[in-house]
């Protein structure tokens, strides 16, 4: 995927200079406890020097990062599914605390998505929120996604066993 204009700066693919402001945002307990394990703890330099060794790597791109004028704030991206879910991809996305409460995810995942379905020709995209993340349930429903379920009990992270909604947005089948 190619740059995203948005309201507070574009959506645009990951670059090696983002390692600081990776470090900076990403290490956060605040940030890691809403994502999955694969998202470090703490977020160290090396680790955002081998996030980004693979973003470079990555082809098609379908990770970005959220840039303000000044510097990358936080990530979206999704993963295509294969077989007879090809059509299908996964969503996940991050911002720094300072950051929250803005509006700006709402619109990187709107955004992001419409340029996703396009792209990609998908017809779903859904996303796994916690059931406690409510800022993140929030942001997928100002963004179009609809509640499809609750799955219970179904990961484990930090310690606890948590529930988790399927969100999803469909593509228009006109």
């Amino acid at each position: 995927m190619e740059t995203i204009r948005t309201s507070f700066g574009c959506l645009r693919p990951w670059a090696v200079t983002d390692a600081q402001a990776i470090v900076k945002y990403g290490n956060n307990r605040k940030v890691w406890a809403n994502l999955r394990d694969g998202f470090p703890s703490p977020y160290t330099p090396q680790a955002a020097q081998a996030f980004l060794a693979k973003m470079e790597q990555q082809s098609p791109r379908t990770f970005l990062a959220i840039v303000t004028p000044d510097e990358a704030v936080g990530g979206i991206g999704i993963s295509i599914n294969q077989d007879v879910h090809r059509f299908t991809a996964e969503l996940g996305y991050w911002l720094g605390e300072p950051f929250w409460g803005r509006g700006w995810m709402s619109e990187a995942v709107k955004l992001f998505c419409e340029a996703a379905f396009v792209e990609f020709g998908l017809n779903r995209i859904y996303a796994e929120p916690y059931a406690v993340n409510k800022g993140s349930t929030r942001v997928l429903e100002k963004a179009g996604f609809e509640l499809e379920g609750l799955m219970r009990a179904n990961v484990f992270k930090d310690g606890r066993v948590l529930d988790q909604f399927m969100y999803a947005l469909v593509k228009n089948r006109d």
